[in-house]
């Protein structure tokens, strides 16, 4: 498909391949707004949907990530104009219903809505150029897609707290200290190292991958007991499929395993 905000493309090798969509509305630094909002919820639904792809990574440019929610488009809204449109939960949060693994490649800024979009994915990869921050206060409003519920879970109260109510940057260094991104890499291996990770993603069972997935999102959002429970039923299901009976089979006579993806 041609689209105008994001470039979508397919990376790798083997049976799972990669789909990577860049963010790219480079005047504005990948500002987001509806168009692209729209476009990336529709190619990462894309990807879901093809047998062939086995993980995806959204990234941007090398200048931002994205820098923001489109501000200037936002500037003369009024309360019905959000409410009726549903703005953020219509498109943002299309990316919360793929199944299978989204991995953030973030380099330059992340800011505001461009955070929020790195939090939503299952984890972010840092260049050592990154810079996160939740400025939305400096403009009368406070976060809206996630920011003051996925920033505290990521990083703690305190911190969150910190950069909400002031607005502060955070780096790249700190960011991975706190939590809020799994890895720092010099920017020039940002791209090559998330697909380093993407590939070992598709190179294991499809239905392990998901199912690890929702057991690890269920323990981000859900009560200890409840998350032990459904890990546990994730885990017993795991027995019905082709890829745990070759992937036990393989480990047992110290051999790769070919998974099958079912």
């Amino acid at each position: 498909m041609s689209y105008e905000c994001i470039v979508t493309d397919v990376q790798g090798s083997g049976p799972l391949r990669i789909g990577v969509v860049t963010l790219s509305r480079p005047k504005q630094l990948n500002a987001l707004n509806d168009t692209l909002m729209n476009e990336l919820g529709a190619a990462l639904k894309a990807f879901d949907a093809d047998e062939t792809i086995g993980c995806m990574v959204v990234t941007g440019s090398e200048k931002a990530f994205a820098a923001g929610a489109d501000i200037g488009a936002m500037a003369g809204w009024n309360f019905m104009d959000v409410y009726k449109s549903d703005y953020i939960t219509r498109n943002w949060e299309t990316i919360r219903s793929v199944r299978k693994p989204v991995i953030a490649a973030v380099s330059g800024f992340a800011l505001g809505g461009g955070c929020e979009l790195a939090m939503m994915c299952d984890f972010i990869i840092a260049a050592d150029s990154a810079k996160f921050g939740q400025p939305e206060i400096k403009l009368g409003i406070i976060p809206g897609a996630g920011g003051t519920q996925r920033l505290p879970r990521a990083i703690g109260k305190a911190k969150a707290m910190d950069m909400v109510l002031t607005g502060r940057m955070m780096d790249a260094a700190e960011a991975e200290r706190a939590g809020l991104v799994s890895r720092v890499v010099p920017a020039a291996e940002l791209l090559s190292v998330t697909l380093a990770a993407a590939q070992a993603i598709c190179e294991f069972g499809g239905p392990s991958v998901m199912m690890a997935k929702e057991a690890v999102n269920r323990a981000y959002e859900g009560p200890l007991s409840e998350g032990i429970q459904f890990e546990r039923r994730m885990f017993h299901a795991l027995f019905a499929t082709e890829d745990q009976k070759e992937g036990m089979d393989a480990f047992v006579n110290k051999r790769k395993p070919a998974f099958k993806h079912r």
